[in-house]
């Protein structure tokens, strides 16, 4: 093997090998049996033969050095020698059964031979290998779907592993302009292109949160060019009319990030409050008798005999009245003592069956009833905080929450004057429509079935839970979604593959609640699945401008509500089937716990000194070097590392088709054309925005066509 030598190794530590090129070797290209070579080009490899195997290294650095040779005869005049040097990354090693497996397990020693890279070397390397027709894609080891090509060999297409792409969380990284957009919406794209063992994906269900609103165009397309496979995808977008999250479906960490009660006294009031709420809308929980009443009976249960006897006449019924004094009522209770009459029913207690002095006795045997009872109601009541029930709002700030204070230690008077700001906050927050209609706050029914549609409706499954007579919001918007001309391909009676989340109107008071809440019901759904269906429906949560969801510091004194979400999700979701992409021009910015728990990176052209910095902490030493060309990569070029490919690599991106709605804005050639002279439309946009939506033009209204 001679001939394939290009050099020899003369240093070497735990992941580069410095090679002195042959001085024989007069150009970058060396001719071999089959054709000719190159030797030393950036992104390129060489393979340095260990025994019957082969590490495969990147070339990441040529340089020239000059040397001078000094002889003994001192007079004579010597010229300088240019010896040329490469230092490569070593990547990966292709064993004796041609296998190639990403890393190195026996290193080269001094002088070790070097060689060129061959054709048959690289169909190694990019698994280019063509299966036989009996022979299947193993899904769980094959790198099979092509993403992109090879910039360096323009031949190789470069592949993934999907499971183990989307199985461990992946992030795409890379400055604003930069594609990620694309990428994303190609590999997706890519995924519903391919042909998995003679099937086609049925059941994926990725689920994207789009700020920009930027993704309904690559996945539904166009009404004079639709997406070509959106019969198979059957894609559903949610926009700001179909975008309701009922508020119950909140728990108190949900309701504690939006309403912002001061730790010391709100916050247990609400927590108490809503407690009520929710436990009153299920008849099953028992009651509370209030503090009031309760400061009635420890009265009587605390005065001595002569108390007894002051008030004990033969034959007659008593009751507590509102004045903490107990009072003799003959047959019937009078309508003004109804209220204490019930309050004291509510302990099995008759007022016209306590008679003579067996008054104390009795209310001694109830009261220890009542005490039982209510532990039993407290535990409940804090048990149904969390649980996605119903209850009215309205009804929260009117009673329930007064119910709380009564029943709270201290001053009621106090309490009720630190309550006054958070009420009017509830208050405020009812009657604001960008906040009260997302959240459906003035909802005054609970939606029939409604928990089970909402995860339905999130996650693309609702033809599973859709019924034509149900008339519900989310039934509505689902069947106005599927009857509107430019999706008219849709269908109701399958899944959609891919659920659009448009995120873009929503007011930024509660983007971070709903994102977090909708990211925490499809996992605690998901977890509740039984053991033997763990990880059947595989979902995946893709987080476009994810720093606006999981920052790393905190905007306020308050930690994000959809940080805590997503963070617990890029711990524990793996397990149920629940994977993270996240998609952020600012890598600095984000969750470092969610960024150590991805997996797989795409990181595009990267310009910030800081988020270069820190992509390379979140990656091996030996990627470093690969990473010190990403102030410079092209539009749609990538770096692509991690678990998903074989090794790090170098790729051009696939174009998408559609590309999502973000294409860069073609300044000289809109300033150079002849405009519509009621272009824009100011009067019908500011009626739009007005309104809290798009401007939408209609037939005859001038419109500006884009090019693709």
């Amino acid at each position: 093997m001679s001939e394939r030598s290009i050099g020899k190794v003369i240093s070497v530590d735990s992941f580069r090998a410095y090679i002195r090129l042959d001085d024989d070797l007069k150009s970058l290209y060396k001719s071999g049996y089959e054709d000719i070579f190159e030797v030393a080009r950036i992104n390129s490899y060489v393979i340095i033969p260990i025994g019957s195997d082969k590490i495969v290294a990147m070339v990441t650095s040529v340089r020239a050095i000059d040397e001078t040779e000094i002889g003994k005869n001192k007079e004579a005049i010597f010229l300088t020698k240019s010896a040329r040097y490469l230092v490569a990354t070593m990547i990966g090693t292709i064993e004796n059964s041609g296998k190639y497996v990403q890393g190195v397990y026996n290193y080269p020693i001094l002088d070790n031979p070097v060689w060129y890279v061959t054709s048959q070397d690289l169909d190694n390397i990019f698994d280019q290998k063509k299966k036989e027709d009996s022979e299947k894609i193993n899904f769980e080891d094959d790198y099979y779907l092509p993403i992109g090509t090879s910039p360096s060999f323009s031949d190789y297409k470069i592949k993934i592993n999907p499971d183990k792409f989307f199985g461990k969380h992946a992030a795409i990284l890379g400055n604003t302009g930069s594609g990620k957009s694309c990428t994303f919406a190609s590999i997706i794209q890519s995924m519903f292109d391919f042909d998995y063992n003679g099937k086609k994906l049925q059941n994926a269900h990725v689920i994207i949160f789009d700020t920009n609103g930027e993704y309904k165009q690559a996945f539904q397309g166009t009404k004079e060019a639709p997406y070509k496979n959106l019969e198979l995808v059957n894609p559903f977008h949610i926009d700001k009319d179909g975008m309701k999250v009922p508020f119950w479906f909140m728990n108190f960490d949900d309701f504690d990030f939006l309403f912002r009660p001061s730790e010391l006294t709100q916050a247990p009031i609400l927590k108490t409050a809503i407690g009520y709420s929710k436990s009153e809308s299920d008849s099953t929980n028992p009651n509370i008798v209030s503090k009031h009443y309760e400061r009635f009976i420890t009265t009587i249960l605390e005065s001595d005999d002569l108390f007894m006897k002051k008030y004990h006449k033969p034959s007659s019924s008593w009751v507590i009245n509102p004045n903490n004094e107990i009072v003799e009522l003959s047959n019937e209770i009078p309508a003004q003592f109804t209220d204490i009459k019930n309050q004291l029913r509510l302990l099995g207690l008759e007022v016209n069956k306590i008679k003579e002095i067996k008054i104390k006795e009795s209310l001694e045997s109830y009261y220890l009833e009542y005490l039982t009872q209510k532990e039993q109601s407290k535990k409940t009541i804090s048990e149904s905080i969390d649980h996605p029930k119903y209850f009215d709002f309205s009804e929260l700030i009117a009673n329930s929450i007064n119910q709380a204070i009564d029943d709270s230690e201290g001053s009621s008077q106090k309490i009720r004057e630190h309550l006054s700001t958070l009420k009017m906050r509830l208050h405020s927050y009812l009657s604001d429509e960008r906040i009260s209609n997302p959240l459906l706050l003035s909802q005054k029914e609970d939606i029939g079935n409604g928990l089970a549609k909402f995860i339905a409706f999130i996650v693309g499954d609702f033809c599973k839970v859709f019924k034509t007579t149900d008339a519900d919001i989310l039934s509505d918007y689902h069947k106005k979604q599927l009857t509107k001309v430019d999706c008219e391909k849709l269908e109701s009676n399958k899944p959609s593959q891919v659920t659009i989340i448009d995120m873009s109107l929503l007011p930024y008071e509660v983007l971070e609640t709903i994102t977090g809440l909708i990211g925490r019901l499809i996992l605690d759904f998901a977890s509740r699945f039984p053991e033997s269906d763990r990880g059947k429906l595989p979902m995946v949560i893709a987080l476009e401008e994810a720093q606006n969801y999981i920052p790393e510091k905190n905007r306020g004194d308050r930690e994000s509500i959809a940080k805590k979400v997503f963070e617990r999700i890029a711990r524990e979701g793996r397990k149920y089937g629940i994977s993270l992409l996240v998609s952020s021009q600012r890598p600095s910015e984000l969750s470092k716990t969610v960024l150590s728990q991805c997996n797989s990176f795409i990181i595009h052209r990267l310009q910030n000194p800081e988020d270069q910095k820190y992509v390379r902490q979140l990656v091996s030493a030996a990627n470093e070097d690969i990473l010190q060309q990403l102030p410079i990569l092209p539009q749609q070029h990538v770096v692509i590392m991690g678990d998903a490919v074989r090794t790090p690599v170098q790729a051009r991106m696939n174009n998408a088709n559609p590309r999502p709605n973000s294409n860069n804005p073609k300044f000289v050639q809109n300033w150079t054309m002849d405009l519509p002279v009621d272009f824009p439309n100011y009067e019908k946009i500011a009626e739009a925005w007005e309104k809290g939506e798009k401007y939408k033009p209609i037939k005859g209204d001038s419109d500006v066509q884009k090019e693709e």
